[in-house]
This record gives C-alpha cells, sequence and structure tokens, in this order.
C-alpha cells in the first residue's frame, strides 16, 4: 500500500513506539518464530502492521504465525474472514483459522470474561506447541494493561497487573505485549491512515463492560493529572515495600 509522505511518517512514529516496549523488554530475539494472537479487533492488526514493518528497521530477522480463533457460538462471518485473511498475506504473515466453543469444555460455572480469556489462551498454547513455538504476541495496549491494574484492586482485591512478558508452565510459553507502551489513541489515530480491515465479535458480556468504566475514571482523573496514565502503568515497578504489609 502506497502512502502519502506525512502518513508514512505517521505511521513509522506508531511502530517506533512499539519497537520502544519492545526494546526495553527484550521480547523478541534474532531468528525467533512468534505466535500472533489475531482477534480481527483494530489492537492485533494493529500490531501485525508494526511487527511485521519494524523488519524493515531492525538488524534482526524474526518469523510471525497468525492464529484467528472463530468461535461458532458468535462467527466472524465469510466476509471478515476473508478480508482478514488478505489483510494477513499482504503483510506476508502465513494466518491459521481455528474453529472453537467460546465455553471450554469443563464449562460449569457462569461465563465471565476471565473464562473466555483463559479458553483464548489455552487455544493459543495449543497452537504454540503445535508449532513448536514458545512466544505468542497479544494486541494488549497501555490502556488495556492500566485498565486491568485498577480492575483487581477494585474487584479482587489484589495487586496484580498485565506484564510486557509473561511466564506460563515454567517458562516454556511466553505471552509478549509489544504494543505494552503505546496508547489505545494511538491505534485510532493510525486507523486514519491505514485501512485496517477490523471487525466486532459479538461478546455477550458486552452490556457489562467494567472496562468502559474505567476508561472513563482514568479520564476524569487526567484532567487533575496529565501524567495518570504513565503513573498507573510504572506503579507496579515502583513498590514502595515501607507502606506495604
Amino acid at each position: 500500500m502506497v502512502l502519502s509522505p506525512s502518513a508514512t511518517q505517521r505511521m513509522n512514529v506508531f511502530i517506533k513506539k512499539v519497537g520502544r516496549g519492545i526494546n526495553r523488554h527484550r521480547m523478541i530475539q534474532p531468528g525467533e518464530k512468534i505466535l500472533v494472537s489475531v482477534s480481527g479487533g483494530k489492537d492485533s492488526l494493529a500490531m501485525c502492521l508494526a511487527l511485521q514493518e519494524r523488519k524493515k528497521w531492525v538488524p534482526m530477522d524474526y518469523e510471525l504465525h497468525g492464529l484467528f480463533i472463530d468461535w461458532r457460538e458468535y462467527p466472524a462471518g465469510a466476509e471478515n474472514r476473508r478480508a482478514l485473511l488478505e489483510f494477513m498475506e499482504r503483510l506476508n504473515i502465513s494466518c491459521r483459522i481455528v474453529e472453537a466453543s467460546i465455553y471450554p469444555i469443563t464449562y460449569e460455572k457462569p461465563f465471565n470474561c476471565y473464562i473466555c480469556s483463559r479458553n483464548r489462551k489455552r487455544i493459543l498454547f495449543q497452537e504454540a506447541e503445535r508449532l513448536g513455538l514458545c512466544k505468542v504476541a497479544v494486541g494488549h495496549h497501555l490502556d488495556d494493561i492500566i485498565e486491568t491494574t485498577l480492575m483487581n484492586l477494585f474487584f479482587k482485591g489484589e495487586v496484580a497487573t498485565m506484564l510486557p512478558i509473561q511466564d506460563f508452565f515454567d517458562g516454556r510459553i511466553k505471552i509478549i505485549r509489544p504494543m505494552c507502551e503505546v496508547e489505545e489513541r494511538d491505534i485510532l489515530r493510525l486507523m486514519k491512515i491505514y485501512p485496517l480491515p477490523a471487525f466486532d465479535i459479538h461478546c455477550p458480556r458486552k452490556p457489562d463492560n467494567r472496562r468502559a468504566f474505567f476508561k472513563d475514571l482514568i479520564k476524569q482523573v487526567k484532567r487533575l493529572n496529565k501524567h495518570v496514565k504513565e503513573n498507573l502503568y510504572n506503579a507496579p515497578w515502583h513498590i514502595n515495600r515501607d507502606y506495604l504489609p
């Protein structure tokens, strides 16, 4: 796709922000093969674009493999699937579509976001194991991370967050979040210059989306302190143990 000079510059700024988080946390090493979680939403598609375009700049090569999980209960539809595969093909990223039930086999309790997330991770880990890969890239951005931090405090009573690199199974598989230092507004700006074929999948919990509440809460606090996002993101790395049990 041919972009204007100004659009190219803006896209390069976005890619550099992604690269900053990758480099700071040493997420990707030369020659690695990485499974990319593709949801069809703007975040995962922006991540795919940035990861692939970044390879033109850095003195290392790595290989990306995409996986799109198409929930049987809430299918993406033929047109969306086709547009997604065409986009991934343009990026030269192989992408596999797996159909699965949104409800896990051992589903007994009332459905919630945690169960859905855990089920998605299970399928991603199975695909990573099938391909012999040890890293899975997901499209969580800075806003997702700080909202999760607040949700854990408010609803679970614990200090926990999404880490830029998170180990599972004693480190045999790692989840990486290349957009950990990218704000959601950066992705929205990218969409104005680059047509990402993003689409929404119906979510049974959408009417009770707690993230929307915390988005608004952070927006209100930002009026008092413009550094609130930066502070929330950095807080887990600045623990004042003198004031903890």
